[in-house]
């Protein structure tokens, strides 16, 4: 590869492998945990309309642990930075499928990134506005852009530094989620928690669709599982520890919010809450359950909490979603620009700030939309993709070193492909038309720049007729 497309493998230019397994599983679980489930609780409930939508929560459970042991074996083979970017790439073939397919990732992580953080922006203005009673419609607006602008700051750092406030947010996340844990055992009533509606369990196609809702919402609670793979050139001994901090933070995160939904419901009735669209208490439903129990001055403390974990949410997405554009970059496949570092303190920083920008904007919508955008785009081509991706490396190269293997291979892979396609089939008809729509855009806008460029597919023919 020229110079050009690869400023900083060719001139000296190096990402520092400076996170360790403490940082890698800080990271994983700050974004994992983060605001979500504080903000999606009556989104889940409103799925099925009561506590049995918890059926969902379990399923995407699965998802993650199968999925994340795709993630694993793919990390830790190829510790990059860009995660999906480089594994669809490598498993498809650079010179044919493979570079589409890293293009088509690319394309859809533009929008799908950008609303995965900016969901994290809003759950902090939605909370924000238990203490600030009467925030306006503009003023959650003005509250979520700052928290943006805030978080490109902090990352305009060196990784080192940012290693250090990775695990003081990490730290601020897990009193948060104990401290509702703590309290919702010390008042947990199962009258509450378990109080199912007439007909909770009659199964039919509405119950079907709201089981495949309630497990969109919780699927996109666990997003985040793999987010050290996105910054993999600056982990030390990856093979060790991408799989370790992958496998450590779905099993902690199931647990913890496991109890969380159960803290909440055995506290606050969950009819309190239902239909989220309905009531204006859901934007800070966690708020309110501290209410219950202590009263306002407490709540409000704790909401500065909630707070401190929704940022320490945004702050790991952006800094593992920084990482993607520059990845493709040095490798040609994306604007070289985006490939440039730091000149004093070695970091993608013109990645960072289009991505920090970008996510700024997407604030701008509401949190139902971002978080059906940003699932069903992702699910086609880096999930779907991924699992394809582990079974042809499989057969194509069994012989390549991996320091992780997949247990019962490929059962968690086929499991997984289940659920994903049970999660995108479940959707609104409006919103897979959007994501088969944004495919479909993304498909010809390679096509056309690949025949500009004179590349795959249409190198030969180019060629043949130039003769």
């Amino acid at each position: 590869m020229n110079t050009e497309n690869n400023p900083t493998r060719e001139d000296g230019g190096r990402l520092l492998r400076r996170f360790g397994l403490v940082q890698a599983t800080a990271l994983n679980m700050s974004n994992m945990i983060g605001v979500g489930p504080f903000i999606t609780i009556p989104l889940l409930m409103s799925a099925l309309g009561g506590p049995q939508a918890m059926i969902g929560w379990v399923i995407a459970v699965l998802i993650a642990i199968f999925d994340g042991m795709i993630w694993s074996e793919l990390g830790a083979m190829m510790p990059g930075s860009g995660g999906s970017y480089l594994y669809l790439r490598e498993a498809y073939g650079r010179a044919g499928v493979g570079r589409m397919m890293a293009f088509l990732f690319i394309w859809q992580f533009i929008m799908s990134g950008p609303l995965e953080i900016a969901s994290g922006y809003i759950g902090f203005a939605h909370y924000a506005g238990y203490i600030w009673r009467g925030l306006t419609p503009a003023g959650t607006i003005l509250i979520a852009a700052g928290v943006g602008v805030v978080n490109i700051v902090l990352l305009y750092r060196r990784i080192t530094f940012i290693g250090k406030v990775t695990v003081a947010l990490w730290v601020g996340t897990l009193l948060t989620t104990l401290a509702v844990i703590f309290a919702g055992a010390r008042h947990f009533d199962p009258r509450l928690a378990f109080d199912f509606p007439p007909g909770a369990f009659n199964f039919s196609l509405g119950f079907l669709l709201g089981l495949g809702a309630a497990t969109r919402i919780g699927v996109y609670d666990y997003l985040g599982y793999y987010d050290v793979c996105y910054i993999a050139d600056e982990v030390k001994e990856p093979g060790r520890v991408i799989p370790r901090s992958i496998i450590w933070s779905v099993l902690c995160v199931a647990v913890i919010y496991f109890a969380i939904n159960l803290s909440i419901i055995g506290v606050v009735p969950w009819r309190y809450f239902v239909p989220a669209d309905a009531r204006p208490e859901s934007d800070f439903v966690v708020s309110i359950f501290m209410e219950r129990i202590y009263g306002r001055g407490v709540a409000t403390i704790f909401t500065a909490m909630v707070l401190w974990t929704a940022f320490g949410s945004v702050f790991a997405l952006l800094l593992g979603y920084s990482r993607i554009p520059y990845a493709a970059a040095l490798d040609g496949y994306f604007f070289k620009v985006f490939g440039r570092l730091h000149p004093s303190k070695r970091f993608p920083h013109v990645s960072l700030l289009a991505i920090g920008v970008i996510s700024i904007l997407c604030s701008l919508f509401s949190l139902g939309m971002v978080i059906d955008a940003l699932i069903t785009t992702r699910i086609l081509v880096q999930f779907i993709g991924q699992v394809f991706a582990v079974i042809l490396l499989r057969r194509r190269e069994p012989d390549r070193p991996r320091p992780y293997r997949m247990l019962f291979y490929p059962l968690p892979a086929l499991l997984a492909l289940v659920g994903w396609i049970f999660v995108f089939a479940t959707t609104e008809l409006k919103v897979i038309l959007f994501g088969l729509g944004t495919l479909a855009a993304g498909v010809i806008l390679f096509l056309v720049w690949s025949w500009r460029t004179r590349r795959w597919p249409f190198a030969e023919s180019v060629t043949a007729a130039a003769d």
